[in-house]
C-alpha cells in the first residue's frame, strides 16, 4: 500500500478552524480559518518543498561549512545546501515524530533525536499544536536526554498565503528595529544593523514592492502579553503571526512568492519563520541556548485571523 510522502497527517478542528498537521518533519501541511488559506500549503502526495511548515531543530538556517566549536571540540556536519556549502535547518525535517496525546483541536508529536554526525547530543523533541476559535498555536519543548551540554536552537518555517494578491502589492508589517545582513552568495550573516531608512524597514506595513528579502529581523516589539506580531494583509484578508519569550528573532522570505516560479499545486506565500537564533549561530553564539543534561527550552508561536473585517 503507498504511503504519503509526509506520512500519517492528523487534522484538527475547532468551529471555523482546520489544519493539517503530519508525521515527517512533525510540520504544518495546511490552515484554514473560514473560507481563508492562511498558509500556501502543499498538495498530500508531495513532499514539503521549500521548507514549507517544518520544523528546524537543533538549528534553524544555515552553519557556516557545516563547521563549529562547542565544548572544546571541532564538529562537522554533513553539508545539506551543497550549492553554499552550508548545513542547513537542523536534523528533523525528514524523521518521523509519534503522536503521545490526541484530541480533535489538539495533537501532541514527540521525536527523539539520537546523536548525529557533527551533532553528537540527544534531545527530545515534543510538539504541541492546537487550534481554537482564534487560530492555532504552537507548543515548542526541547529536552537534554544525554550526558552533555548541548547546543540548541529552534525555528519554523511556515509560509503565510498571498491569497492571489501580487507579492509587490502585499502589506507585510514587521516591528523590527534591526536587522541580520547577509552576503550575496552563501546568504550567512555579515552584521547586523538598524533597518531606519533602509529597504528592509517593514514597520510601516507598507506594499512589500520590488523588495527580495530573505532576512532575519530582531529587537520586535513586544505588546502587553509579551509577544511580537508580523501583519501579512492581502485582497484576502489580514494574517497575523505572533512569536513568544524565547522566539527573538524572525526571518521573513519572499522568494516563493512569484506564481510563475511555483510548481502546480503550491500556491504563493511569503515565508514569516519564528526564531530562537539567527543564522549561524552556533559560531557566533548570538541566541544559542547551552541546554545542560535535563534541562529543557520551551517557547510558542502561532497564527491568527483578526474577526470582524
Amino acid at each position: 500500500m503507498a504511503i504519503f510522502p509526509h506520512g500519517d497527517e492528523w487534522q484538527l478542528s475547532s468551529g471555523d478552524v482546520r489544519a493539517h498537521v503530519v508525521e515527517v518533519g512533525g510540520g504544518l501541511r495546511s490552515l484554514t480559518i473560514g473560507d481563508l488559506d492562511v498558509v500556501a500549503d502543499y498538495p498530500p502526495d508531495v513532499m514539503a518543498p521549500s521548507g514549507r511548515g517544518q520544523v528546524l531543530v537543533p538549528w534553524p538556517n544555515r552553519i557556516r561549512d557545516g563547521r563549529y566549536d562547542f565544548g572544546g571540540e571541532r564538529h562537522e556536519l554533513p553539508l545539506t545546501e551543497r550549492e553554499t556549502g552550508n548545513a542547513i535547518h537542523g536534523l528533523v525535517r525528514w524523521e518521523s515524530f509519534r503522536p503521545t496525546e490526541r484530541d480533535p483541536d489538539r495533537v501532541v508529536l514527540v521525536h527523539t533525536l539520537h546523536p548525529h554526525p557533527g551533532y553528537p547530543f540527544a534531545l527530545e523533541v515534543r510538539i504541541t499544536w492546537q487550534v481554537d476559535a482564534r487560530g492555532l498555536t504552537c507548543s515548542t519543548r526541547l529536552t537534554n536526554l544525554g550526558a552533555d551540554t548541548a547546543p540548541v536552537g529552534y525555528g519554523a518555517h511556515p509560509y503565510l498565503a498571498l491569497g492571489g494578491t501580487p507579492a509587490p502589492r502585499a502589506r507585510l508589517t514587521v516591528p523590527a528595529e534591526r536587522v541580520v545582513l547577509v552576503d550575496g552568495q552563501r546568504q550567512l550573516p555579515t552584521g547586523t544593523r538598524d533597518v531606519t531608512g533602509t529597504p528592509f524597514d517593514l514597520r510601516g506595513g507598507d506594499p512589500l514592492g520590488e523588495r527580495t528579502i530573505d532576512n532575519a529581523y530582531t529587537d520586535l516589539a513586544r505588546g502587553a502579553d509579551g509577544c511580537w506580531t508580523v501583519t501579512l494583509d492581502t485582497d484576502a484578508g489580514a494574517v497575523g503571526l505572533w512569536g513568544g519569550p524565547g522566539l527573538d528573532w524572525v526571518q521573513v522570505f519572499t522568494g516563493r512568492a512569484d506564481p510563475a516560479q511555483l510548481p502546480a499545486g503550491q500556491p504563493a506565500g511569503i515565508a514569516v519563520e519564528p526564531l530562537s537564533c539567527p543564522p549561524d549561530a552556533f559560531n557566533s553564539g548570538e541566541g544559542l541556548v547551552s541546554l545542560p543534561p535535563g534541562g529543557t527550552w520551551s517557547a510558542q508561536w502561532g497564527i491568527e485571523v483578526p474577526r470582524g473585517r
